[in-house]
């Protein structure tokens, strides 16, 4: 009786090249420890014999690397350190490597890619591909940005714009991800900001509070107006004497 050879669920197809996996948007298949290590496509390991490799088993790897060290060629230096020659392919393994755990726009890609001397050619590519399966997407990007940097850090929309435009993304991205924190929320972080840091300020004078809350504020993105108006009615409710502060700090 002919025994069925069945393989996991998730593993590739023995014949299929580096370029078939790419092609339907998958991590990228194992590689190597070196430059881009295990954690540059699955995360996984899966060592001599593990089926990852059909047919490459203990013996097998044994010989391979005995050749490898025995040609001492650049090519060989390279297939040991698990480094692909193929220009795509290293371009994929470091767009993979960065983004694990951290999302990035596609202009921070594209300076890693260029910072390791990638052909434009090969980098608009891949660029162009993990965009196409949703890799990278700079709209998400802004929208969780803005999300996490105006709840955990208090900036406002100036602040995180400016952040926005630091990492390469778009205006209009930027104007419709900002635009999701309208003016009343804005000012009701600024009033949680300034209650924190309230207790820190007494004892000194009254300009020099007005000068160091305001600061704060200035210093995370709001404006003159809404930080003036913020510290004011902190003071009030303490009971400080506001007057003339009105004007510009």
């Amino acid at each position: 009786m002919t025994r069925r050879t069945e393989w996991p669920v998730d593993a590739p197809d023995p014949g299929a090249g580096p370029s078939s996996v790419f092609a339907t948007g998958h991590a990228a298949e194992p590689v190597g420890e070196g430059e881009y290590g295990p954690e540059a496509g699955t995360g996984h390991d899966p060592g001599p014999g593990s089926g990852a490799f059909p047919g490459f088993g203990e013996g097998a790897g044994h010989r391979a690397r005995s050749r490898s060290r025995g040609s001492g060629s650049p090519s060989s230096s390279r297939a040991e350190k698990g480094e692909p020659r193929d220009p795509v392919e290293q371009a994929r393994n470091i767009c993979l490597r960065l983004l694990t755990g951290t999302p990035r726009t596609r202009k921070q890609l594209a300076d890693a890619l260029r910072k390791r001397e990638i052909p434009d050619e090969a980098a608009e590519e891949v660029l162009s591909r993990f965009e196409d399966v949703g890799l990278i997407d700079d709209a998400a990007f802004a929208d969780s940005w803005v999300e996490s940097r105006h709840h955990g850090r208090g900036l406002a929309r100036r602040a995180l714009a400016r952040e926005l435009r630091t990492k390469g993304v778009d205006s209009a991205v930027i104007d419709e991800a900002v635009g999701q924190l309208d003016a009343e929320q804005e000012e009701a972080t600024a009033r949680e900001l300034v209650a924190r840091k309230l207790r820190s300020t007494r004892g000194l004078d009254r300009d020099r509070r007005v000068r160091r809350l305001a600061g704060m504020l200035a210093r995370k993105g709001y404006g003159e107006g809404m930080a003036l108006r913020v510290v004011r009615q902190a003071l009030e409710e303490e009971g400080e004497d506001t007057e003339g502060l009105d004007e510009p700090f």
